[in-house]
């Protein structure tokens, strides 16, 4: 049975980065209605460490704080979305390993709501093979880019380290790559 992305995508104006995922957790394990819901998940820790040099600035009790959220990522110009529009579980849970995406996300469509973007960020090898598959990206080691053309427009292809803690590295390690990469588009003109 396939699942349609239960999000809309989030492409704020001043959007500089395009990060993406492959697709949700099952919505039993969301702890809001965002991106990366699962509270095990650690984005939205990893953001929190360069936000304010703490990875539970954006922690509410035992939540996400959604709004916090929204609003620092429409300061620093972070969009949002996933590679998958429509997939299907092999398993009841969010292992790329076990995911199919039947109908992937349109970057050239998302891309040009975003006129400001230059990067588009991947957090796990599905979504990089997912875009791969459409735009020919080919290879990135993690922490690394290559560039593409989405839509019309040549845009860095960053392959991040995942937010998941399948994924055994620190997470001041991980941290530091998502820093290089917030560096990178402060450093690209518009």
């Amino acid at each position: 049975m396939t699942e349609t992305h239960p999000l809309p995508p989030f492409l704020p104006d001043n959007g500089r980065i395009l990060m993406s995922g492959s697709f949700p957790p099952p919505r039993a394990r969301w702890c809001i209605d965002w991106f990366y819901p699962n509270f095990q998940n650690d984005m939205w820790r990893i953001w929190g460490l360069i936000a304010a040099g703490d990875k539970n600035y954006f922690i509410d009790g035992k939540k996400f704080d959604k709004e916090k959220i929204v609003n620092y990522c429409r300061k620093i110009g972070l969009g949002l979305s996933d590679t998958g529009e429509e997939v299907v579980r092999l398993k009841d849970n969010a292992s790329d390993k076990f995911l199919q995406v039947v109908k992937p996300r349109d970057f050239g469509t998302l891309l040009a709501q975003m006129p400001k973007c230059r990067i588009v960020a991947l957090t796990g090898e599905k979504a990089l093979e997912t875009l791969d598959a459409q735009y020919h990206v080919g290879t990135v080691a993690v922490g690394q880019f290559g560039m593409a053309e989405i839509g019309g427009r040549e845009v860095q292809v960053w392959r991040m380290p995942s937010s998941s803690r399948a994924y055994p590295k620190p997470l001041e390690w991980k941290a530091e790559f998502y820093r290089r990469l917030l560096d990178a588009a402060n450093s690209i003109a518009p």
